[in-house]
């Protein structure tokens, strides 16, 4: 059985859908949530959630999303959360004050998208020091020479981008991923989570059977920007529960 990890733009389209989104997820049995740090050239990812961060981005900061969490944190203590972000904003707060405020703020394990490892010294010992965990992106160009230093940066579990490019829902999961995790996971002992394209149960139930966890990240973020009506949010329980139940199935 995989673990179920959804991702979600905090703050698109407001913070209380975000927190109600957050609800939903937690009740139909995600093992983690992804917060997105909204970012405002959110190059890595697809269109889905790029225009989602650039949206939030206007209203709101790497603090809100720490405050964010600190509030679904008083009634879900304990519940790990990713933080994902880019560089840009942690530069921004400092290096050693980012690594405080995550730990104050409750955050499990953080994703800095476009930090290499190989330039990442400085930030790891901050997050070393402040007990939270690093988590960061394998791909299926990553070379063995290159994956090595990135197991060896990574303290939480390792990200395998399932295919070369950005975020956005796929038709279909790569027929190279078992062999691909395969490889990856013969030169690790760490957890590892499979993300990017995965949109529904199928493709969750084949991801399963392959890595750790499964990340679903476009899926759920496309079905909240769309937010108007309660029967937005009964769309965003009814994924939640269809990758769940797969995720469950292996």
């Amino acid at each position: 059985m995989a673990k179920f990890i959804p991702f979600l733009v905090v703050g698109d389209p407001d913070l209380d859908t975000s927190i109600k989104v957050v609800e939903i997820l937690i009740e139909e049995g995600a093992d983690m949530i992804e917060l997105g740090v909204p970012f405002s050239d959110a190059m890595a990812d697809g269109p889905v959630i790029q225009s989602a961060s650039e949206r939030a981005a206007q209203s709101i900061t790497l603090e809100n999303v720490f405050q964010f969490a600190e509030t679904i944190l008083k009634k879900h203590h304990g519940f790990p959360f990713v933080l994902f972000t880019y560089y840009n904003p942690i530069f921004k707060m400092g290096i050693e004050a980012f690594a405080k405020r995550a730990k104050k703020a409750g955050i499990d394990a953080v994703l800095v998208v476009d930090l290499p490892p190989e330039e990442a010294a400085m930030y790891s010992q901050a997050m070393k020091m402040n007990q939270v965990k690093t988590v960061f992106l394998v791909s299926p160009t990553t070379s063995k020479e290159r994956l090595k230093i990135i197991t060896q940066a990574s303290t939480g579990f390792l990200y395998y981008v399932s295919r070369a490019g950005v975020t956005g829902v796929q038709s279909e999961v790569s027929k190279s991923l078992t062999r691909e995790v395969a490889e990856v996971r013969a030169l690790t002992s760490l957890p590892i989570a499979v993300g990017f394209g995965i949109s529904n149960g199928e493709q969750a139930r084949q991801v399963s059977g392959i890595a750790d966890s499964v990340v679903v990240g476009s899926a759920f973020v496309k079905l909240i920007s769309e937010f108007r009506t309660t029967q937005s949010l009964d769309s965003v329980r009814a994924l939640a529960k269809e990758i769940r139940i797969a995720t469950q199935s292996q």
